[in-house]
Protein backbone atom coordinates (compact mmCIF):
# COMPACT_ATOMS: atom_id res chain seq x y z
CA UNK A 1 0.00 0.00 0.00
CA UNK A 2 2.91 2.08 0.94
CA UNK A 3 4.73 1.64 -2.55
CA UNK A 4 1.99 2.26 -4.13
CA UNK A 5 1.02 5.72 -2.08
CA UNK A 6 4.43 6.64 -2.93
CA UNK A 7 4.60 5.85 -6.98
CA UNK A 8 1.33 7.93 -6.88
CA UNK A 9 3.15 10.41 -5.46
CA UNK A 10 6.44 10.62 -7.87
CA UNK A 11 3.91 9.90 -10.89
CA UNK A 12 1.66 12.84 -9.67
CA UNK A 13 5.00 15.20 -9.16
CA UNK A 14 6.51 14.12 -12.59
CA UNK A 15 2.91 14.90 -14.16
CA UNK A 16 3.08 18.12 -12.91
CA UNK A 17 6.45 18.89 -13.94
CA UNK A 18 5.85 18.18 -17.11
CA UNK A 19 2.31 20.18 -17.70
CA UNK A 20 4.51 22.98 -16.21
CA UNK A 21 7.94 22.53 -17.74
CA UNK A 22 7.01 20.66 -20.78
CA UNK A 23 5.98 23.22 -23.05
CA UNK A 24 8.99 25.16 -21.80
CA UNK A 25 11.23 22.26 -22.32
CA UNK A 26 10.45 21.89 -25.71
CA UNK A 27 10.36 25.40 -26.55
CA UNK A 28 13.47 25.78 -25.73
CA UNK A 29 15.04 22.86 -27.62
CA UNK A 30 13.22 24.18 -30.84
CA UNK A 31 14.73 27.63 -29.68
CA UNK A 32 18.08 25.91 -29.96
CA UNK A 33 17.69 23.81 -32.85
CA UNK A 34 16.66 26.94 -34.69
CA UNK A 35 18.99 29.58 -32.78
CA UNK A 36 21.70 27.09 -34.07
CA UNK A 37 20.77 27.36 -37.29
CA UNK A 38 20.54 30.98 -38.06
CA UNK A 39 24.13 31.41 -35.88
CA UNK A 40 25.88 29.40 -38.52
CA UNK A 41 23.87 30.75 -41.52
CA UNK A 42 24.71 34.56 -40.19
CA UNK A 43 28.36 33.59 -39.54
CA UNK A 44 28.81 31.66 -43.13
CA UNK A 45 27.07 35.36 -44.72
CA UNK A 46 29.10 36.89 -43.16
CA UNK A 47 32.18 35.37 -43.92
CA UNK A 48 30.89 35.73 -47.34
CA UNK A 49 30.90 39.44 -46.84
CA UNK A 50 34.72 40.01 -45.48
CA UNK A 51 35.72 37.66 -48.40
CA UNK A 52 34.46 39.86 -50.92
CA UNK A 53 35.68 42.99 -49.59
CA UNK A 54 39.19 41.99 -49.05
CA UNK A 55 39.41 41.66 -45.18
CA UNK A 56 42.52 40.36 -43.48
CA UNK A 57 42.78 36.98 -42.46
CA UNK A 58 43.28 37.61 -39.33
CA UNK A 59 40.33 40.15 -38.53
CA UNK A 60 38.18 37.80 -40.49
CA UNK A 61 39.34 35.36 -38.07
CA UNK A 62 38.85 37.33 -35.10
CA UNK A 63 35.68 39.10 -36.12
CA UNK A 64 34.10 36.01 -37.14
CA UNK A 65 34.92 34.14 -33.19
CA UNK A 66 33.58 37.67 -31.47
CA UNK A 67 30.48 37.26 -33.77
CA UNK A 68 29.76 33.66 -32.79
CA UNK A 69 30.27 34.13 -28.94
CA UNK A 70 28.22 36.98 -28.90
CA UNK A 71 25.69 35.50 -30.36
CA UNK A 72 26.02 32.26 -28.59
CA UNK A 73 25.37 34.30 -25.21
CA UNK A 74 22.43 35.95 -27.11
CA UNK A 75 21.00 32.21 -27.62
CA UNK A 76 21.92 31.37 -24.28
CA UNK A 77 19.92 34.10 -22.29
CA UNK A 78 16.68 33.76 -24.49
CA UNK A 79 16.88 29.87 -23.71
CA UNK A 80 17.35 30.86 -20.31
CA UNK A 81 14.36 32.95 -20.53
CA UNK A 82 12.16 30.66 -22.32
CA UNK A 83 12.46 28.05 -19.20
CA UNK A 84 11.37 30.92 -17.10
CA UNK A 85 15.07 31.51 -15.63
CA UNK A 86 14.80 35.50 -14.82
CA UNK A 87 17.71 36.90 -17.02
CA UNK A 88 17.88 40.39 -15.82
CA UNK A 89 20.67 40.00 -12.68
CA UNK A 90 22.28 37.35 -15.39
CA UNK A 91 22.47 40.27 -18.13
CA UNK A 92 23.47 42.70 -15.19
CA UNK A 93 26.06 40.17 -13.86
CA UNK A 94 27.77 40.06 -17.63
CA UNK A 95 27.37 43.85 -17.67
CA UNK A 96 29.60 44.42 -15.13
CA UNK A 97 31.69 42.04 -15.85
CA UNK A 98 32.30 42.94 -18.97
CA UNK A 99 33.07 47.23 -17.51
CA UNK A 100 35.60 45.46 -15.23
CA UNK A 101 37.48 43.88 -17.84
CA UNK A 102 37.36 46.94 -20.04
CA UNK A 103 38.66 48.89 -18.07
CA UNK A 104 41.52 46.67 -16.43
CA UNK A 105 42.26 46.19 -20.48
CA UNK A 106 41.54 49.62 -21.68
CA UNK A 107 44.99 50.58 -23.58
CA UNK A 108 44.45 46.77 -25.10
CA UNK A 109 41.05 47.58 -26.16
CA UNK A 110 42.14 50.91 -27.72
CA UNK A 111 44.87 49.32 -29.45
CA UNK A 112 42.34 46.59 -30.66
CA UNK A 113 39.76 49.23 -31.97
CA UNK A 114 42.72 50.63 -33.70
CA UNK A 115 43.68 47.31 -35.19
CA UNK A 116 40.02 47.11 -36.45
CA UNK A 117 39.85 50.34 -38.15
CA UNK A 118 43.48 49.73 -39.76
CA UNK A 119 42.10 46.31 -41.02
CA UNK A 120 38.53 47.95 -42.35
CA UNK A 121 39.71 51.17 -43.94
CA UNK A 122 43.12 50.13 -44.91
CA UNK A 123 45.13 53.34 -44.81
CA UNK A 124 48.49 50.93 -45.78
CA UNK A 125 48.52 47.45 -46.35
CA UNK A 126 51.55 44.76 -46.21
CA UNK A 127 54.77 46.21 -48.41
CA UNK A 128 53.33 49.57 -48.05
CA UNK A 129 56.35 52.22 -46.83
CA UNK A 130 55.10 54.86 -44.62
CA UNK A 131 55.70 57.15 -42.04
CA UNK A 132 54.09 57.35 -38.75
CA UNK A 133 54.56 58.21 -34.93
CA UNK A 134 58.39 59.32 -36.28
CA UNK A 135 59.16 55.53 -37.53
CA UNK A 136 59.58 54.84 -41.17
CA UNK A 137 59.39 51.50 -42.36
CA UNK A 138 58.37 49.07 -44.58
CA UNK A 139 54.75 47.37 -43.29
CA UNK A 140 55.70 43.84 -42.49
CA UNK A 141 52.73 42.45 -40.69
CA UNK A 142 49.28 43.65 -39.37
CA UNK A 143 47.95 42.05 -36.47
CA UNK A 144 45.14 43.00 -34.31
CA UNK A 145 47.04 45.04 -31.14
CA UNK A 146 50.07 46.25 -33.41
CA UNK A 147 51.76 46.61 -36.72
CA UNK A 148 55.33 45.45 -37.36
CA UNK A 149 57.66 47.99 -39.19
CA UNK A 150 60.96 47.12 -41.30
CA UNK A 151 62.92 50.29 -41.35
CA UNK A 152 65.71 50.45 -44.16
CA UNK A 153 68.51 49.95 -41.46
CA UNK A 154 66.58 46.49 -41.30
CA UNK A 155 65.13 47.20 -37.49
CA UNK A 156 61.72 45.77 -36.29
CA UNK A 157 59.91 48.91 -35.15
CA UNK A 158 56.17 47.71 -33.36
CA UNK A 159 53.83 50.41 -33.30
CA UNK A 160 50.83 50.04 -30.89
CA UNK A 161 47.69 49.92 -32.94
CA UNK A 162 45.93 52.44 -31.08
CA UNK A 163 48.27 55.34 -31.54
CA UNK A 164 48.95 54.61 -35.38
CA UNK A 165 45.18 54.95 -36.08
CA UNK A 166 44.71 58.45 -34.12
CA UNK A 167 47.93 59.78 -35.60
CA UNK A 168 48.82 61.03 -39.08
CA UNK A 169 49.86 58.40 -41.42
CA UNK A 170 52.32 59.21 -44.54
CA UNK A 171 52.30 55.98 -47.02
CA UNK A 172 55.27 57.08 -49.83
CA UNK A 173 53.48 53.81 -51.90
CA UNK A 174 49.76 54.59 -52.03
CA UNK A 175 50.74 56.10 -55.62
CA UNK A 176 52.06 54.40 -58.80
CA UNK A 177 54.65 57.64 -58.84
CA UNK A 178 55.71 60.04 -56.67
CA UNK A 179 57.44 63.70 -57.16
CA UNK A 180 61.41 63.80 -56.41
CA UNK A 181 62.23 66.82 -55.12
CA UNK A 182 65.86 68.77 -54.77
CA UNK A 183 67.56 71.95 -53.85
CA UNK A 184 70.45 72.88 -56.13
CA UNK A 185 72.43 76.02 -55.25
CA UNK A 186 74.62 77.23 -57.47
CA UNK A 187 76.74 80.62 -57.35
CA UNK A 188 75.82 83.98 -58.02
CA UNK A 189 78.72 84.61 -60.26
CA UNK A 190 77.31 81.96 -62.78
CA UNK A 191 74.78 82.42 -65.75
CA UNK A 192 71.27 81.26 -64.80
CA UNK A 193 70.42 79.96 -67.99
CA UNK A 194 73.03 77.79 -68.36
CA UNK A 195 72.71 76.17 -64.70
CA UNK A 196 68.85 76.03 -66.17
CA UNK A 197 70.35 73.31 -69.00
CA UNK A 198 72.64 71.49 -67.02
CA UNK A 199 70.19 70.65 -64.29
CA UNK A 200 66.99 69.44 -67.03
CA UNK A 201 69.44 67.85 -68.76
CA UNK A 202 70.01 65.64 -65.74
CA UNK A 203 66.53 65.01 -65.37
CA UNK A 204 65.74 63.85 -69.47
CA UNK A 205 68.91 61.54 -69.82
CA UNK A 206 67.65 59.18 -66.76
CA UNK A 207 65.98 56.97 -67.90
CA UNK A 208 63.67 56.52 -64.69
CA UNK A 209 62.91 60.04 -65.07
CA UNK A 210 58.87 60.12 -66.19
CA UNK A 211 58.71 62.50 -69.09
CA UNK A 212 54.56 62.54 -68.09
CA UNK A 213 54.05 64.85 -66.04
CA UNK A 214 56.96 66.97 -67.68
CA UNK A 215 60.34 67.45 -64.96
CA UNK A 216 60.70 71.08 -64.09
CA UNK A 217 63.97 72.95 -62.59
CA UNK A 218 63.69 76.65 -61.61
CA UNK A 219 65.18 79.12 -59.35
CA UNK A 220 63.04 78.67 -55.79
CA UNK A 221 65.35 81.23 -53.99
CA UNK A 222 67.96 84.08 -53.80
CA UNK A 223 69.59 82.82 -51.34
CA UNK A 224 72.74 84.51 -48.76
CA UNK A 225 75.50 82.97 -50.76
CA UNK A 226 73.30 80.90 -53.75
CA UNK A 227 71.00 81.21 -55.94
CA UNK A 228 68.94 78.16 -55.61
CA UNK A 229 67.38 75.87 -58.00
CA UNK A 230 64.33 73.59 -57.43
CA UNK A 231 64.79 70.11 -59.48
CA UNK A 232 62.06 68.28 -59.49
CA UNK A 233 60.65 64.84 -61.66
CA UNK A 234 58.23 62.35 -61.39
CA UNK A 235 59.54 58.73 -60.83
CA UNK A 236 57.76 55.20 -60.04
CA UNK A 237 57.84 55.09 -56.26
CA UNK A 238 59.67 51.92 -56.71
CA UNK A 239 62.48 53.88 -58.17
CA UNK A 240 62.15 56.60 -56.14
CA UNK A 241 65.23 56.55 -53.86
CA UNK A 242 67.54 54.83 -56.99
CA UNK A 243 66.76 58.55 -58.73
CA UNK A 244 67.63 59.94 -55.95
CA UNK A 245 71.18 58.87 -55.58
CA UNK A 246 71.50 58.65 -59.04
CA UNK A 247 70.38 62.28 -60.19
CA UNK A 248 72.77 63.45 -56.90
CA UNK A 249 76.04 61.69 -57.94
CA UNK A 250 75.08 63.36 -61.70
CA UNK A 251 74.26 66.65 -60.87
CA UNK A 252 78.26 67.41 -58.95
CA UNK A 253 79.55 65.58 -61.97
CA UNK A 254 78.03 67.65 -64.61
CA UNK A 255 77.77 70.93 -62.87
CA UNK A 256 81.80 70.56 -62.39
CA UNK A 257 82.25 69.68 -66.17
CA UNK A 258 79.90 72.88 -67.14
CA UNK A 259 82.47 75.38 -64.32
CA UNK A 260 79.25 76.31 -62.53
CA UNK A 261 80.22 76.34 -58.72
CA UNK A 262 77.94 74.80 -55.73
CA UNK A 263 78.80 77.19 -52.70
CA UNK A 264 80.84 76.26 -49.98
CA UNK A 265 82.50 77.80 -46.74
CA UNK A 266 85.52 78.08 -47.66
CA UNK A 267 88.43 78.28 -45.11
CA UNK A 268 90.92 81.40 -45.19
CA UNK A 269 94.26 80.85 -43.32
CA UNK A 270 95.75 84.16 -41.57
CA UNK A 271 99.61 84.34 -41.64
CA UNK A 272 101.19 86.30 -39.21
CA UNK A 273 104.21 88.86 -40.30
CA UNK A 274 107.49 87.82 -39.10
Amino acid sequence: MEKKLELSYWTEKIIDFGSTYGLKIIGAIAFWIIGSWAVKAMLNATKRIMAKSNYEESLQKFLLNLISWVLKILLIITILGVLGVPTTSFAAVIGAAGLAIGLALQGSLANFAGGVLIMLFKPFKVGDYIEAQGEAGTVKEIQIFTTHLNTPQNRLVIVPNGQLSNGNITNYSAEDKIRLDMIVGVSYDDDIKKTKEVLMNVLTSNPKVLQDPAPLVAVTELGESSVNFAVRGWVKTADYWDVHFQNTETIKLDLDAAGIEIPYPHSVEIQKEA
